[in-house]
């Protein structure tokens, strides 16, 4: 997170998704006694309409009406939701990937609904997500589905890199006062591989031996930090990707971290959390390193 007083920052469209997006993130302000940031992007396009129709001046000033339009729904809801969250409303110029690339900057986290006003189911949001996820500076949570009571759940993947999201998630569970599942996936292809003679030769008790003992070291620092959360660790022997899905259906939160363990260090967003990006059942948090 960039700070203890950042706001938070939710990207509104206008979208039933993104109301229910500024809902959850209300709540967070709540928790952490910070203020709420709604932020449209307003794209006016150079191209595409009749010049001897439509001024250019009149276009945007259509665009610019519906984006007070989207933000006074977005803010009367937040209002609705919580009446003592400060809230603030801001319409930007520009597409909405490099718009909210630049809130991230200062924003405690920048979170958005999981479907857009364009129809396509998770797509709109999905790509934003990924990019802003990928770029961003702060945790990105994408809002889908209504949270359960259950625990916030981590994906660890053992690298350095997934402290962020440690801390993180251990702050989501003690803020909420619920368990904390923390859990790594320790196979993926060469488990589900029948052709593979590896299989064969690998001790797969002292593989799982191993991953026991690093997962405990990733987090044993944190639950010195956070003692008043109970931690359940699970080791399993699954794809990350179907795991967490899996272990989403029953989580009101899922928290992971932008590159996995077995990513290049050019790859700013790894395969798994993408795909969660796309399918988790719950409000997925992802968050990049901090350096």
């Amino acid at each position: 997170m960039t700070g203890t007083t950042a706001p938070v920052v939710v990207g509104v469209d206008g979208s039933e998704s993104s109301i229910e997006a500024v809902g959850w993130a209300v709540r967070e302000c709540e928790r952490h006694r910070v203020s709420l940031r709604l932020v449209h992007a307003c794209a006016v396009p150079a191209v595409g309409y009749p010049d001897f129709l439509l001024a250019k001046n009149r276009v945007r000033e259509a665009f610019e009406e519906k984006g007070l339009a989207v933000l006074a729904a977005a803010e009367s809801a937040a209002e609705d939701a919580a009446a003592g969250v400060e809230v603030e409303t801001a319409m930007v110029s520009g597409d909405v990937v490099p718009v909210l690339l630049e809130e991230s900057r200062t924003a405690r986290m920048v979170v958005l609904g999981s479907r857009g006003l364009g129809g396509f189911t998770g797509q709109l949001v999905g790509s934003t997500a990924v990019g802003l996820s990928a770029h961003g500076r702060c945790a990105v949570v994408v809002v889908r589905g209504n949270p359960a009571d259950g625990p916030v759940v981590l994906g660890v993947d053992g690298s350095p890199a997934s402290e962020a999201a440690i801390g993180f998630a251990f702050e989501a569970a003690s803020t909420r006062g619920v368990a904390l599942t923390a859990a790594m996936a320790w196979t993926d292809f060469i488990v589900d591989s029948p052709y593979s003679g590896v299989r064969l030769a690998i001790d797969w008790a002292r593989v799982e031996e191993e991953e026991q003992r690093l997962l405990a070291e990733r987090l044993a620092g944190w639950q010195e930090k956070f003692p008043d959360v109970h931690v359940d660790r699970l080791v399993l022997r699954d794809r990350p990707v179907r795991a967490l899905l899996r272990l989403a259906e029953t989580a009101q939160l899922l928290v992971v971290g932008s590159r996995g363990r077995g990513g290049f260090g050019g790859m700013l967003l790894g395969s798994t959390s993408q795909a969660l990006v796309y399918h988790a059942s719950c409000p997925l948090a992802v968050v990049r390193p901090t350096t």
